[in-house]
């Protein structure tokens, strides 16, 4: 009898938690929508709204040098406008700089479309196009957006002057990651929370770069933008297919267009103590690639943007 007793307790203490817990998420889902309209008007793009596939793709320029820099992000940046704002000031002075928002990336659309290299790299050139930049380009990629850089320069080459790599990966780096076969369903499940209104609950630095370089009514942008698109689709389908695309790019010739390499101490990335090697290795007999060592980790140009603006005007003035 008493067994009984302390069961239906135990069922009604559990259905009461239920209870809770589904009024805990309904409150979270409704707050969130709300914010969401709060938002609306910071989350206005910064720059052109570009026709891609039917799609609107987010293009920001600056400048009107000779040369066109173009900034391409890391795998997952919120927004690489806001991201490249703390080195992209020092250069239009002499230069015309661009960055591209790919999909799933920022002010972009999330479309859900193949994330293979080559498809990336026609969505960023139709973007550039569309935005009235013409080759050839100079190609400054961070991180994962070095794979489409170097498969660029080998598919295009008339049309990439050089590439300066901000801390980027070369096919080599994927040589020491997992395998992305759960990126897709892990990334839904994380997006599905962030749907819900989670990240509400986290502090802004979770999403926030390092550094003081955005002001306030940007800081509040970057937020809302990450609670947005953080762990998207597009996003997701593009890491699935990080070693894929890499293997591509290693199947092909090295580019010959000149390359200057900005390299940070790994820190950051999952292969600190392999990841300096893996440049000098990719470098080895090639005269075309200068590496320039910084002594701080992976957003390297969050933390050392004067002396990588001085590297690029010296590169760049030898053409």
């Amino acid at each position: 009898m008493i067994a009984v007793k302390q069961k239906k307790k135990i069922k009604k203490i559990l259905l009461i938690l239920l209870v809770m817990f589904v009024v805990f998420l309904l409150f979270t889902f409704i707050r969130h929508r709300i914010m969401l309209k709060q938002e609306e008007d910071i989350v206005k793009p910064i720059g052109q709204m570009i026709e891609v596939d039917g799609h609107k793709m987010c293009v920001y320029t600056e400048g009107d040098g000779d040369k066109t820099l173009v900034f391409m992000s890391g795998s997952g940046t919120t927004s690489p406008i806001l991201d490249f704002k703390s080195i992209y000031p020092q250069l239009t002075d002499k230069y015309r700089i661009a960055v591209v928002e790919k999909f799933g990336y920022g002010f972009s659309e999330h479309v859900d479309k193949p994330r293979d290299v080559a498809s990336i790299l026609a969505d960023t050139r139709a973007a550039l196009a569309g935005a009235a930049l013409k080759a050839p380009y100079v190609l400054c990629p961070h991180s994962y957006s070095g794979i489409e850089a170097l498969y660029w320069a080998q598919t295009y080459p008339d049309e990439v002057e050089a590439i300066i790599g901000l801390d980027m990966c070369v096919p080599e780096c994927y040589d020491y990651t997992k395998d992305g076969t759960f990126a897709v369903p892990g990334y839904r499940l994380l997006h599905g929370l962030l749907e819900l209104g989670i990240g509400r609950y986290l502090p802004d630095s979770t999403f926030l770069p390092s550094g003081d370089f955005l002001t306030e009514q940007e800081r509040r942008t970057w937020v809302a933008l990450g609670n947005r698109n953080y762990a998207n689709i597009d996003i997701a389908r593009e890491c699935n297919m990080a070693k894929d695309n890499a293997a591509e790019v290693s199947s092909r010739n090295k580019p010959k267009v000149p390359m200057l390499l900005f390299v940070s101490t790994g820190e950051g990335t999952s292969m600190q103590d392999k990841w300096r090697d893996i440049f000098y290795r990719y470098a080895d007999g090639m005269s075309n690639i200068k590496i320039i060592e910084l002594d701080c980790s992976h957003y390297i140009f969050h933390f050392e943007a004067d002396k990588i603006t001085k590297g690029i005007n010296l590169f760049l003035d030898n053409f």
